[in-house]
């Protein structure tokens, strides 16, 4: 079966993993790891205090210990953060709505610092749903287009290009867009 077809079926009625069980595919964490296969479905969402540090030609995008992970089976977290912590100057709403079946409606953001623009590199709920409305004040960023840090570390972007979530080295997978299996 290939990837688009694996992906059809992945919606709330066909999708198996729900965090009560990990895969046989999955690996097994270590310690101080958290397999992306333990996190439930619906998502959750669970406070960080560490050091958030997002960067775009150099300057200093958003810098918390406030942020908010969003943790669902098979994705590594999506960090948000608050826009008191952000610097709004640099972003730019665009046009253009997604929908998340737990979340809500998706706006989107562009980062602009003089010349340079990343398109879409950002989102938010501006009213998500009643179980989501601790984020509506804030803003997630893709890692894939800027340079993010979880307490120094620099994160690797979910593989697959339309993923979210934040790798870092206490994440252990695989995790979704990475191989066939994950798309189940």
């Amino acid at each position: 079966m290939n990837k688009s077809s694996n992906r059809n079926k992945s919606g709330p009625s066909n999708w198996e993993y729900h965090g009560q069980k990990r895969p046989k595919f999955a690996d097994k964490p270590k310690e101080g790891q958290e397999s992306v296969w333990d996190y439930p479905r619906p998502p959750k969402l669970a406070s960080d205090n560490r050091e958030i540090l997002i960067i775009f030609a150099n300057k200093i995008i958003a810098r918390t210990t406030n942020a908010i992970r969003v943790l669902e089976t098979g994705n590594p977290p999506a960090f948000y953060i608050p826009k008191t912590d952000i610097n709004m100057d640099f972003l730019k709403k665009t046009p253009g709505v997604s929908r998340c079946e737990w979340k809500g409606e998706a706006i989107y953001w562009n980062v602009v610092i003089e010349d340079k623009l990343v398109e879409r590199v950002a989102w938010s709920y501006p009213q998500p749903n009643q179980e989501f409305s601790k984020i509506k004040s804030y803003i997630s960023f893709f890692p894939s287009k800027l340079f993010c840090y979880v307490n120094g570390e620099h994160v690797k972007p979910q593989p697959g290009g339309f993923y979210p979530g934040w790798i870092t080295k206490e994440i252990t997978g695989p995790v979704r867009g990475e191989s066939d299996e994950t798309y189940l």
